[in-house]
């Protein structure tokens, strides 16, 4: 079990389980199970507009779910701890919920179940992001981020590729449900082992003694940040929301890009391939980034993980075939990996450690705000497909491109100090 603080590469992996859990679970749904399920529900013209509503309106509900379920950890006293009572009751009932994803007959139903299962995958993802503060020293945390984006794309993009998409395409192509089912039941499958893991080898440390109880008000104090005195933390909630929007727009509409644009035949087969190239890559990125970042600063990893996304794009922009799909997702996956590690990073030396689930929960307004504002785009793509064929599709990548330049120039307004950024 792990006795405080942790410094191993494998104690790293340990508190990274239940993110990695919850990285399958999401991209697997919002890559391809969802649009997959939707194409026998909505009409196929709108597709892209139903398909922003509804991951919208659960994004929405993430927002909200994490910072208060990140507040209640930090204040709670737990005999075992403060976090992990909220993974495994977060993990629990995600497993309960997700069978209602495979029962959706209709739209109506489907979007139900897919905001419940926000609000609940949320309680425990709410706490989980404050074990790498509590655990990691502020040297270390560069790595540990790294860790953390490695192990999550090792189990989100990698077997989303091999395992999830494969399933899929065979349940898409003759619409067996016995497909669909198995791939619900390996996702709840990871989940289950993730929280038996993380209950077996995570020891939290003793909570203070003056730790401040929750109160209902609180709920609402949450959500409320200093814009003065969280000046620094205000601009990195807003630089990672744009570059996330980027990243999130080119992951919920990849499918239907691939279909209605690239023409490729085996769309679904195609999107997995994708994704696992993307995951390869930002796999192999995204440890060194993060170490990296902790020797020469968050910014320029940051300013070089941006070029390499809008080169991504561009490849996107211009290819016709699926070998130009497949460099597209080379360059995303050095600009993911990259990021995710170095910006997570930046996070956690921004936050205040009493605090920290809180504040890091706020950045849930960054992580699936971007998810829920990128999906608004679909309805666009849908009008603009309408006046060209394709065209809507084009307007969707400039606009990641200018999400990229955006979220960029931010960043480089928080100030550096030595090997790590200055505290507000």
């Amino acid at each position: 079990m792990l006795p405080g603080l942790v410094t191993r590469p494998v104690e790293y992996v340990y508190i990274s389980l239940f993110g990695a859990s919850q990285a399958t679970l999401w991209q697997s749904l919002h890559t391809i199970i969802i649009p997959v399920l939707l194409l026998n529900m909505v009409p196929s013209a709108e597709k892209n507009s139903y398909l922003g509503i509804l991951t919208f309106c659960g994004l929405i509900i993430a927002v909200l779910v994490q910072p208060v379920s990140g507040a209640l950890s930090d204040c709670s006293g737990f005999k075992l701890g403060k976090r992990m009572p909220f993974i495994f009751i977060g993990g629990m009932l995600t497993i309960l919920v997700l069978p209602s994803i495979g029962l959706a007959w209709s739209y109506s139903i489907l979007f139900i179940s897919y905001c419940i299962l926000q609000l609940v995958s949320n309680i425990g993802q709410g706490a989980n992001i404050g074990l790498i503060p509590d655990l990691v020293s502020l040297q270390k945390r560069g790595i540990a981020a790294g860790v953390k984006t490695c192990i999550e794309v090792f189990s989100g993009a990698i077997l989303l590729g091999i395992v999830v998409a494969p399933l899929m395409n065979s349940y898409a192509s003759g619409h067996e449900s016995s497909y669909l089912w198995f791939t619900l039941g390996l996702l709840a499958s990871l989940i289950l082992i993730a929280v038996i893991l993380m209950l077996i080898t995570i020891k939290e440390l003793p909570a203070a003694s003056t730790r401040h109880r929750f109160h209902p008000s609180d709920i609402f104090r949450s959500y409320i940040l200093n814009i003065r005195a969280d000046r620094r933390f205000l601009i990195f909630i807003t630089s990672r929301l744009f570059i996330l929007m980027a990243f999130g727009t080119l992951q919920g509409f990849a499918l239907y890009y691939l279909q209605d644009v690239v023409k490729i035949p085996d769309a679904v087969s195609m999107a997995g391939s994708l994704t696992m190239v993307t995951g390869i890559l930002l796999l192999i990125t995204a440890y060194p980034a993060g170490h990296l970042s902790d020797k020469i600063g968050r910014k320029p990893v940051i300013l070089l993980s941006s070029i390499f996304g809008i080169a991504g794009i561009i490849v996107l922009l211009l290819t016709k075939d699926s070998s130009g799909v497949l460099v597209s997702g080379g360059f995303l996956g050095v600009a993911g990996g990259s990021f995710m590690s170095t910006n997570w990073a930046l996070g956690t030396d921004l936050v205040p450690s009493s605090e920290a689930a809180r504040y890091l929960g706020l950045t849930n307004i960054a992580s699936a705000g971007s998810g829920a504002l990128a999906r608004l785009i679909g309805p666009v793509i849908d009008h603009f497909n309408m006046q060209s064929a394709g065209f809507g599709y084009t307007i969707m990548l400039i606009a990641c491109i200018l999400y990229f330049i955006v979220g960029t120039v931010l960043v480089m307004f928080i100030k550096e100090k030595g090997k790590v950024f200055e505290r507000a």
